[in-house]
């Protein structure tokens, strides 16, 4: 069984709060991009997990696609599959691609051998690999509050818009995003913000991690603006970086040119 996993946007992502829990409180609106990479479960006769693609750093035994083919085995006494992952969304960019892995896993191996769990079950491991994991289960646009893993539907549509995700190849790691960050209670209802329309974003939508982040990357800042100078209707860091993003109204007209060590995704929402 072959699927893709897709990568998300964070459109603002406010830190509100550091929690008993030593993790943060936020609010985010989630919304799914078509860039993707490929995950492939086959049964075989000892279990197997592979990797193809853009370099996977760390021990390929704590990657959260066996985490989560571990977590139903011990529930459902799974049989050994060979599961193998063509990389292709960028590490350490905030697009949540590690996330998405995780989830697809868990709804092809739910397929695969027909366990029958509901999404808000699939949803329930989901949140047991990690704070966005979750999210991929239904992929469809929510408002994402406490650690980022309980959600709001939100009536958000940005077909009629284009999308530019430029990563500059800077890795940022959690725990470096969140070592500057000032948690504090927000000035407006992002909730309200994201259903006025996008040209309304550029002065009130933030990503707190920017104020953070930028004047020790200032490569971010200036795709940022970049993006800006090109057309964009709106433009932002995702997620905790360092991945940024641009929206536009219809086609892209411009020829961007980023240099050649950065990875770049166009396409339509």
């Amino acid at each position: 069984m072959l699927d893709f996993p897709n990568a998300k946007l964070n459109l603002g992502l406010l830190v509100t709060s550091k929690r008993p829990d030593g993790f943060h409180n936020l609010e985010s609106c989630f919304y799914p991009v078509q860039w993707c990479d490929a995950l492939e479960v086959l049964p075989a006769p000892e279990e197997k997990f592979t990797m193809s693609g853009l370099p996977v750093p760390g021990n390929p035994d704590s990657n959260l696609i066996l985490k989560a083919y571990k977590l139903l085995q011990q529930d459902f006494n799974l049989a050994p599959v060979h599961l193998h992952l063509h990389k292709v969304i960028p590490m350490g960019a905030g697009l949540g691609g590690g996330s998405a892995d995780a989830a697809f896993t868990l709804k092809l191996l739910n397929s695969l051998f027909e366990l029958n769990l509901s999404e808000n079950a699939l949803e329930e491991y989901a949140r047991q690999l990690g704070s966005d994991c979750a999210f991929f289960i239904r992929n469809k646009p929510v408002l994402a509050v406490e650690k980022g893993d309980e959600f709001k539907p939100i009536a958000l549509d940005l077909k009629g818009y284009s999308c530019v995700v430029v990563y500059p190849g800077i890795h940022i790691t959690t725990a470096e995003a969140y070592g500057n960050i000032i948690p504090k209670e927000p000035e407006f209802s992002l909730e309200e913000l994201v259903q006025q329309d996008v040209s309304t974003w550029r002065h009130n939508l933030k990503n707190d991690f920017e104020e953070a982040l930028f004047p020790k990357y200032p490569a971010l800042a200036a795709l940022k603006e970049n993006l800006y100078e090109a057309g964009a209707a709106y433009a932002a860091m995702t997620g905790s970086g360092s991945a940024v993003y641009g929206l536009f109204k219809g086609d892209i007209s411009v020829n961007l040119i980023f240099p050649d060590n950065y990875l770049v995704w166009k396409g339509l929402l």
